[in-house]
């Protein structure tokens, strides 16, 4: 699912530069890429449907693809097992440590000549409205913000926050935004944020507090106070998908109370959005989501409070310099989003938003 924030005028993006594999097989440029990709994905998730539509891809290309680079390398890279899915083999994770080993040390160098370029082209495209492409899990705010925003310089594709930040490592967006709990240590943030980006290259940017916790009809019928009451009351669940910040929440909620996901009924089904897990609780299809107040409140549901959570960018700490880096922080610290921000239920904006090292974006302890 994608947002594309609406243009106007002439457009540039800020400039990149990129680079690809020649891993010495019969492999064009695109087929590369998408491999790499694919392996990166199923670090994730062993549906490889679903890496293959993260990779940009049908599930039969993927399938081909690893099938070609088997051929040629004398060696699986995915192994697939009944009832288990697909997981890559050590040396599938082997290509994809080195991958991601070799983007971490260029992307410093790649830094430099960046900003040299941008200076040289910045005088040819004065008068040319630069635009960022923002890779973002999913939020209501930002969402309207795009919609309803006066020329909000981004375009936007809704992903999950480990699929933002891992596009952002690999230089296929500008900026990705992501959500973890406020109880997380500063510790445990950059633990999970160097699988994909260097604190080298790349700052956070906190911006809005929001409100997680289950999603249920009006009245909530089955009294559900937190997960642990779900088996329980035998309670019909609707799903995030693989990938998301908001499906990892609900795992390690499910780990800490000590529950099987095995034992809740429909952890299996899975929607991209909050939008659509609470329009999925609406019609009857289940009796409980986890999302955010707001799409709770937008489809007339009750609401139980479960996390405080922290919403935010990363972004090259070089994208601060240039006049497209520029325009979005005028745009997301002025009073027009700060005002729609606190006029959804269970979000509040910051009171300030400044971007910086990884262990400030969450709330000094």
């Amino acid at each position: 699912m994608s947002k594309t924030a609406t243009r106007s005028g002439s457009v540039a993006g800020v400039p990149s530069l990129r680079w690809n594999w020649d891993l010495g097989i019969e492999l064009g440029d695109v087929d590369t890429r998408r491999l790499l990709q694919l392996l990166t994905a199923l670090l994730d998730t062993p549906a490889l449907g679903r890496a293959a539509a993260a990779a940009g891809m049908s599930y039969r290309a993927a399938w081909g693809l690893l099938r070609h680079c088997r051929d040629r390398f004398g060696h699986d890279l995915v192994a697939m097992e009944r009832g288990r899915g697909t997981r890559l083999t050590p040396f599938g994770e082997s290509l994809v440590e080195m991958d991601a080993a070799a983007r971490a040390a260029l992307g410093e160098v790649h830094a430099l000549w960046e900003a040299r370029m941008h200076g040289l082209l910045a005088p040819v495209l004065d008068g040319v409205s630069p635009r960022l492409t923002l890779h973002a899990s999913h939020d209501l705010a930002l969402a309207d913000w795009a919609e309803h925003g006066r020329q909000v310089p981004v375009d936007i594709v809704w992903r999950g926050s480990e699929e933002a930040l891992a596009a952002l490592g690999r230089g296929e967006c500008d900026i990705a935004g992501f959500h973890v709990p406020e109880a997380w240590s500063p510790r445990q943030l950059a633990g999970w944020m160097k699988r994909w980006l260097n604190p080298r290259l790349h700052v956070c940017l906190p911006v809005m507090r929001r409100r997680q916790g289950l999603i249920v009809a009006r009245g909530n019928p089955l009294r559900l106070k937190s997960l642990a009451d779900v088996p329980k009351r035998g309670a019909r669940m609707v799903n995030r998908q693989r990938g998301s910040g908001t499906r990892g929440l609900i795992d390690q909620l499910l780990m800490a109370a000590d529950i099987d996901p095995a034992d809740i009924d429909g952890y299996a089904h899975e929607e991209f959005t909050h939008e659509a897990v609470a329009a999925t609780v609406a019609g009857g299809s289940a009796d409980f989501g986890f999302g955010i107040e707001a799409a709770a409140a937008r489809y007339d549901l009750d609401f139980v409070p479960q996390v405080d959570e922290r919403y935010g960018f990363a972004l090259r700490h070089a994208l601060l310099a240039t006049d497209a880096g520029q325009t979005f922080l005028r745009r997301l610290s002025g009073r027009t989003f700060r005002q729609r921000l606190s006029a959804l239920p269970g979000y509040a904006p910051l009171a300030t938003m400044k971007a910086g090292r990884w262990e400030d974006f969450l709330p000094a302890r």
